[in-house]
């Protein structure tokens, strides 16, 4: 019993603040399918999700679900944009939109934003993915998900829900 509050408790710990939270996230201005560009800023005053994605990885898929939902509860207090690098191009993307009915814009990266926000060195060069960070209305990250058992939640279940409506608790 003393083993599983020791591993809730640091799991709880885990999920209450990601390593790569706290600090301003990064400006961008990236393209969608359509060419679109979006800029970071134009998320302000928003609970901004902001996924890592593959248009091949099995847990990006789940999660579009799970946003869609996300979405549909939270309307215009919450947006959420993916972020892509190759080899994902338009028509990968596209057809991922596609299959999922997807209504999230995923924007296309060559690499400067994601190693921005996941803070890829020479002695960090890797990138897991999906990753999920949460942006305040303010522009600050949050918290940070990488993709891992302790945070399954987030990506499969209910956790996002909660994360976000402690978000928007703290702004009231």
């Amino acid at each position: 019993m003393k083993l599983f509050l020791a591993i809730a408790l640091s799991a709880s710990c885990l999920c209450a603040s990601g390593e790569l939270s706290g600090g301003r996230a990064p400006g961008f201005a990236l393209p969608d399918v359509e060419l679109k560009f979006h800029d970071g800023q134009d998320y302000r005053g928003k609970i901004l999700i902001v996924e890592f994605m593959q248009t091949t990885c099995p847990h990006c898929e789940v999660f579009s679900d799970v946003l869609k939902k996300v979405l549909a509860k939270y309307g215009d207090r919450v947006a959420a944009i993916a972020i892509t690098n190759p080899p994902d191009n338009q028509t990968t993307v596209s057809r991922y939109m596609a299959r999922h009915g997807n209504r999230v814009p995923i924007l296309f990266d060559c690499g400067q934003v994601s190693a921005s926000f996941l803070k890829v060195t020479p002695k960090n060069p890797t990138i897991n993915l999906p990753h999920v960070f949460l942006v305040d209305a303010q522009g600050i990250i949050r918290n940070d998900f990488p993709y891992n058992l302790l945070t399954k939640d987030i990506f499969e279940g209910d956790g996002l829900f909660r994360e976000i409506d402690r978000l928007l608790a703290s702004k009231k």
